[in-house]
Parts: C-alpha cells; sequence; structure tokens
C-alpha cells in the first residue's frame, strides 16, 4: 500500500515541484485540491487541474469557496471600511 498525500495546488512552480517530488522521488499517490475564493475563472481552473493531471496527480479537487468567503471574511472588511495605509484595501467584487 503506497503512501498518499495530498497538495494545495495552484500550478504555480512550487506545487508543481512538489507533484512531481512526491510522485517520482517518494512514490506517493499524489492527491491535488485547490479552494477557489474568487480569484479563478473556469477556464483558469480547468488549466490548473489539466496541468496537475499532466504532472501525475491521482485526483484533483476544485472547492468552491466563493460565497462563503464572501460571506464570512470580504463583507465584514468591506462594512468595517477595514484600512491599510489609508486606503480601502478590499473592495467588493462579488455581487450576489
Amino acid at each position: 500500500m503506497s503512501k498518499k498525500v495530498v497538495i494545495g495546488f495552484s500550478g504555480g512552480l512550487d506545487t508543481s515541484y512538489c507533484v512531481k517530488y512526491f510522485t517520482d522521488e517518494k512514490h506517493y499517490e499524489v492527491h491535488s485540491i485547490i479552494v477557489n475564493t474568487g480569484g479563478f475563472s473556469k477556464e483558469e481552473l480547468d488549466q490548473i487541474e489539466q496541468h496537475a493531471k499532466t504532472l501525475g496527480v491521482t485526483s484533483h479537487t476544485t472547492v468552491d469557496a466563493t460565497k462563503s468567503y464572501y460571506e464570512n471574511i470580504i463583507k465584514y472588511l468591506v462594512f468595517g471600511n477595514v484600512l491599510k495605509n489609508n486606503i480601502l484595501k478590499y473592495i467588493s467584487i462579488f455581487i450576489y
């Protein structure tokens, strides 16, 4: 029975290296996951999934946390007028 690992996968250099390291060097069964908080388009998420599979992951999961991220974090920053360097850092780009 092979060891298994789940990698939070962005598709960038670091996480791509981790997938190859664990699959090729350590012979782990690698599963990848990405949590979309609203910063990715459907096409980008599809490209990230395809990249993960090309690198050799056993499975890839995309979690859509856009609404919960807005409801539990972003809206309070906007409602609270949270400033960073006297500038409203977070603008509500999530319109429901």
